[in-house]
């Protein structure tokens, strides 16, 4: 098998000389007896002909030629014939005049078209159960490149800081207070379990300790969790740490690092450093901790003007401790009924009752509310909202988190109802990245009636609310902060605890793990924080995330070679699928089925 050139190298400086390709056939077309066929590899396609008049033989072994079949091609560079030329091909003023042909392989009729065109039209289902069909496709083949870019992209920036790589085990111990696991039997320990790991988190911190100061890592990670177009249940995240290293630090390290990759990737200069801004002014103005600022559309609180309302539902929201918060959906008072019914009911899938609303048309202010509101009232909502005809006002009433997250969402369906109509354009390739910082620490958990970590529990403090860990640990931040790419968590981080004895009180003092369990689960971590741990940080970035942001599509499994399917099966492979009993018994398990 021999190859000279790949399929998008040959162009008319090549004229007269001989070349022999390798590929896919593309395309086969037959005018007037003489084929012709669009040879493509990895690099693009190339045209080559077979004239039977001038080799017969040569001809009829070309007759058989079907799209898709593996072929090696040997001819002489020729230029196509005038009103042939195809611009929009490197390779379009010239074709490869066959003289040799050896057929690899004869391909069936694929169960769906193979351009970009046809397979976006075709079921999910199909294209994953044929997915080494489905990566010849030019846009998934691209995928793959830009992927392969980003990560070569990262590796080279993080070599240049000095980082190195270490792969840390996939094979880990049980950590039940995080996201469901997946856990693996032990052959030679009966009864006992590995869990896939679902971060490297603790064993970064370990090399930490080590003195290796400067890690990175490009690392699988596995969690069992409902599949959806932003996640799987097997992934990739760039993971990092660093000692001696502050939340300025990181941000700038890793700022540096995205700009590289936009330049490299996407030939994008990154405006630095990104905005930042504290997690209860993004709740507070955009609803989410992960807000899409390439629009406004911004949330408004209104708990004081409504603290006497005649309106008893505002009144009494706001006097149980609740918020009253709203947003103007600027020119959406056209919304349908159907639009309208969508929208309460989302709103009700996030604790709401109802989503009361103000429509603005003809001047008049139109809803089964506005009576209760006095001249103070509207007066207030007209100035703050910029209020006009054709506007509609969503208001939520709750306490002050749900509200925020109701609103949120209703900002985020409103805006696409507004670009749906034309009103509104956000462009994909319209980068706003913004750091979210100073999370709380720690929220309070009704059902369990205790504190949990809001990140992981290994995050520190905010020196300055340190001491409010006794006395009041929701008030106290942590040293966390988030990478928020138009409404998408590209990753997360902190600064971590490497005080042994300030890491003991979190677990035992504020998440109140018994002590015995906090021995069986972190003691070699706290042992080894006795040893000399230094002060350390770091971020966990989700490429799959990246690379789908980068090449503009809105689900990962674009951008994974082999995803799973959101019932979490391989449609390809066939799996998961049932064990022998043998196999079995030599784990020493025993399933029980649900009926």
């Amino acid at each position: 098998m021999k190859r000279t050139h790949h399929c998008a190298q040959l162009t008319s400086a090549d004229l007269g000389s001989t070349a022999s390709l390798l590929g896919w056939v593309d395309s086969v077309r037959d005018h007037g007896g003489i084929l012709f066929i669009d040879l493509r590899d990895r690099k693009g396609i190339t045209q080559v002909r077979f004239d039977p008049h001038v080799n017969p033989a040569l001809g009829a072994q070309a007759a058989h030629l079907k799209p898709e079949s593996v072929i090696g091609v040997t001819g002489t560079v020729a230029a196509r014939p005038e009103g042939t030329v195809n611009a929009s091909l490197p390779t379009g003023q010239i074709e490869l005049a066959g003289t040799e042909l050896t057929i690899h392989n004869i391909s069936e009729t694929p169960p769906f078209p193979l351009d970009d065109a046809g397979g976006d039209k075709v079921n999910e289902d199909l294209r994953l159960t044929y997915r080494y069909l489905d990566l010849r496709r030019p846009k998934m083949r691209r995928n793959l490149q830009v992927r392969h870019r980003v990560t070569k992209a990262i590796r080279d920036y993080f070599d240049s800081q000095e980082f190195i790589e270490v792969e840390t085990p996939t094979l880990f111990k049980s950590t039940p207070e995080g996201a469901r696991e997946y856990l693996v039997p032990s052959r030679i320990h009966p009864g006992q379990f590995y869990a896939l790991s679902q971060s490297p988190q603790q064993f970064k911190q370990i090399l930490m300790v080590a003195g290796v100061e400067r890690y990175f890592q490009i690392a699988r990670c596995f969690r069992d969790e409902d599949q959806r177009a932003d996640r799987q249940m097997e992934f990739t995240q760039v993971d990092v740490e660093a000692s001696f290293i502050t939340r300025e630090g990181v941000y700038s390290l890793f700022e540096g690092m995205l700009k590289k990759v936009w330049k490299d990737v996407l030939d994008h200069d990154l405006p630095t450093p990104f905005p930042r801004m504290a997690f209860v002014d993004a709740m507070n103005r955009y609803g989410v901790d992960k807000p899409d600022v390439r629009f406004e559309l911004e949330l408004a609180d209104f708990t004081e003007t409504f603290r006497n309302s005649a309106f008893k539902v505002f009144q009494s929201t706001v006097s149980g401790g609740g918020s009253i918060k709203a947003v103007n959906a600027k020119g959406l008072a056209d919304v349908t009924q159907g639009e309208l019914k969508n929208l309460e009911d989302i709103a009700k899938s996030l604790g709401a009752k109802g989503l009361a609303f103000i429509k603005v048309e003809g001047g008049e202010w139109k809803s089964p509310i506005v009576k209760f509101f006095s001249e103070a009232e509207r007066a207030e909502l007209t100035r703050r909202l910029s209020i006009s005809d054709g506007d509609i006002v969503f208001f939520a009433a709750a306490e002050w988190e749900k509200a925020c997250a109701i609103l949120g969402r209703i900002r985020l369906e409103a805006a696409a109802l507004l670009q749906r109509r034309g009103k509104l354009t956000l462009r994909a390739d319209d980068w706003r990245f913004l750091w979210v910082v100073d999370f709380p620490l720690m929220s309070y958990d009704e059902e369990q009636k205790r504190y949990l970590a809001t990140h992981h529990p290994f995050t520190a403090p905010v020196v300055e609310d340190t001491a409010l860990l006794d006395s009041d640990p929701k008030r106290v931040r942590g040293q966390h902060y988030d990478v928020v790419l138009n409404g998408m968590e590209l990753g997360g981080g902190s600064i971590r605890i490497h005080q042994p004895a300030l890491q003991k009180k979190v677990f035992e003092d504020v998440l109140k793990i018994p002590a015995d369990v906090v021995e069986s689960r972190f003691g070699y971590m706290l042992k080894a924080f006795t040893y000399g741990a230094p002060p350390h940080g770091g971020i966990a970035f989700g490429l799959d995330r990246m690379v789908a942001l980068i090449c503009g599509t809105t689900s990962i499994r674009d951008v994974i070679a082999f995803p799973k399917t959101q019932k979490g099966q391989d449609l390809m492979a066939q799996s998961p699928t049932p064990v022998t009993p043998k196999q079995l018994q030599e784990l020493h398990i025993q399933t029980v089925l649900p009926e």
